[in-house]
C-alpha cells in the first residue's frame, strides 16, 4: 500500500453521504483511503480542485469490457441478428485481443471518471492484467454456462474457480462468479455456481429477463418466468447482482427483494437492441432493491460512457411514465455511485466521499462550457443532464492518480488505440 498522502483542495465536494451534502472543502487521502473532508494542511501531493467538483468515482454495474474491439460491428440489427454477428466475431478473438480490448475499455472509462466496473466474460485473466496496468478497479466474473453450450476449454465452473483462486487479493481486482443466463444454464449449473460463490465468498452475477423472448421461451419450457423459477430453485440470494431485468412482474420484484437481490439497469443497451423498453426500476427501488447503472458491452451500447447512461436513464423513465419527476437527477446520480456500491455489496468502501472509504474519485471541470454555470443548487442536475466525458479532468483510484489533466498515467493511450485499430481489422473485413 502506498503510504504517501494526497490532497484535493478547494473544490466542491459532492459527498453522496447520507445527507447528500455538497461542501466547499478539501479532501485528505492516506494509504488509499479518505482520512478527512474539511480544511487540511500539507500533503505529499496536491491536486488543485478550484473551480472543480470532486465526486465519487462512477460505478459501471454491468459491462463486457473487451468488446470495445467490436464497437459498431452489429448495429441496427434485432437481437437475433446481433447475437449471430457478435458470436461469429467473438469466436475469432485471441487472449491478446481480449487484453487489448480491456486496455482500451479501461482508458475510456477512466477518462470519463468511472473508477469501478463489473465485467462478465471469459479470459478474465487478461482483463485482470489490463485492470492492473490501467489502475482501474475491476469486478471480474468468469462466465459459467452448461458445458454443451460453451466454447471454453475444460469446465467453465472449474475455470471460474481457478480464476478466483489465482486473482484474489490482487490490487483493484475483485474476482467473482458469473453466469450467462437461464437459457444456457441448467438448474444444476446454476446451483453449483451459487455454491461456488458462497464457498469463495464472492459476488454472483447473471443476465436476467433481458428480453421478452427469453421470458416467454423459459415460461414455455418450465411453466415459470425466469425470476420465479430462480426463486423456486433456491438460486436467488443476497450475493446476486442481476443485469437488465427489463421484463419483471411485481411478484418477481417482491421475490427478488425478499432474497436480497441487486440489479444493474442498462437502459441504452436495452433501447438500442429493442430488447426491453423500460425496466421497472421505480418499482424495484420502492421495494428497496439496490439498482446500479451499467453500460453493457460496446458491441451493443457502443460506448462505456456513464454520463450518457445516466441521462438516458432519467429521460427514458420520464418519457415512458409521462412523469418528469419519476426519476430525478439525485436518484440517478445515486444509482451511479452509492446505489451502485450497495448493489456490489461494497457500500462500506465505495460510492461516497466520507472518511474511511476507499479514495476512488473524479475531478470535474466546472469551467467547461457544458458545466457552466454551476452552483451548489444545480450541481447534481448538471452532472446528470449536462456533464460529458471531456469535463473530467482527473481520476483517482485507491488514492492514486491514474489520470491528471486529461493525460493517462498508467497506459499509453496512443499505443493502445493504434493496436486496437490494427487488431480489429480482422473482425470487419
Amino acid at each position: 500500500m502506498d503510504s504517501s498522502s494526497l490532497a484535493l483542495k478547494g473544490g466542491w465536494v459532492v459527498t453522496q453521504n447520507p445527507k447528500r451534502e455538497i461542501l466547499k472543502a478539501d479532501i485528505l487521502i492516506e494509504e488509499g483511503r479518505i482520512s478527512k473532508v474539511g480544511k487540511i494542511g500539507k500533503a505529499d501531493e496536491t491536486i488543485d480542485a478550484k473551480n472543480c467538483a470532486v465526486i465519487p468515482g462512477l460505478i459501471n454495474a454491468h459491462t463486457h469490457i473487451s468488446m470495445t474491439l467490436m464497437r459498431g460491428i452489429a448495429d441496427d440489427l434485432n437481437l437475433e441478428g446481433f447475437l449471430e454477428k457478435t458470436f461469429k466475431t467473438d469466436a475469432l478473438r485471441t487472449p491478446e485481443d481480449i487484453l487489448v480490448g480491456a486496455r482500451l475499455g479501461a482508458i475510456e472509462m477512466l477518462r470519463s471518471g468511472c473508477t469501478s466496473f463489473v465485467d462478465m466474460y471469459y479470459g478474465q485473466d487478461m482483463v485482470a492484467k489490463a485492470v492492473q496496468e490501467a489502475g482501474i478497479r475491476g469486478f471480474l466474473g468468469w462466465v459459467i454456462l452448461d458445458e454443451k453450450f460453451t466454447t471454453q476449454k475444460g469446465s467453465p465452473l472449474a475455470n471460474c474457480g481457478k480464476f478466483i483462486d489465482g486473482h484474489r487479493g490482487m490490487p483493484n481486482v475483485h474476482p467473482f462468479v458469473a453466469l450467462q443466463g437461464v437459457y444456457v444454464c441448467s438448474e444444476d449449473t446454476l446451483l453449483k455456481a451459487k455454491d461456488l460463490a458462497y464457498k469463495k465468498d464472492t459476488l454472483l452475477h447473471i443476465h436476467l429477463s433481458e428480453t421478452r423472448k427469453e421470458v416467454y421461451d423459459h415460461q414455455a419450457s418450465t411453466g415459470k418466468r425466469p425470476a420465479d423459477w430462480l426463486y423456486d430453485t433456491g438460486f436467488l440470494c443476497d450475493k446476486l447482482l442481476a443485469a437488465h431485468c427489463a421484463w419483471l412482474t411485481m411478484s418477481e420484484i417482491r421475490r427478488m427483494a425478499e432474497r436480497g437481490v441487486s440489479v444493474a439497469h442498462c437502459p441504452v443497451s436495452n433501447m438500442k437492441l429493442a430488447s426491453g423498453s423500460e425496466a421497472p426500476v421505480p418499482e424495484m427501488q420502492a421495494n428497496n432493491i439496490p439498482v446500479g447503472i451499467g453500460t453493457d458491452g460496446c458491441s451493443s451500447q457502443n460506448r462505456l460512457d456513464m454520463w450518457g447512461e445516466m441521462k438516458t436513464c432519467a429521460l427514458l423513465h420520464k418519457a415512458q411514465r409521462l412523469d418528469a419527476a419519476v426519476m430525478p437527477a439525485q436518484r440517478v446520480f445515486d444509482m451511479a455511485t452509492v446505489e451502485g456500491a450497495r448493489a456490489l455489496k461494497m457500500g462500506k468502501d465505495l460510492g461516497s466521499i466520507e472518511p474511511g472509504k476507499i479514495a476512488d474519485l473524479a475531478v470535474i471541470d466546472l469551467r467547461h462550457p457544458a458545466m457552466t454555470p454551476s452552483f451548489r443548487e444545480n450541481l447534481v442536475s448538471n452532472l446528470v443532464y449536462s456533464c460529458q466525458s471531456d469535463c473530467v479532468r482527473d481520476t483517482v483510484v485507491a488514492g492514486k492518480p491514474v489520470m491528471r489533466a486529461g493525460k493517462m498515467l498508467g497506459l499509453d493511450q496512443d499505443s493502445v488505440v493504434e493496436q486496437a485499430q490494427i487488431i480489429s481489422e480482422k473482425f470487419f473485413h
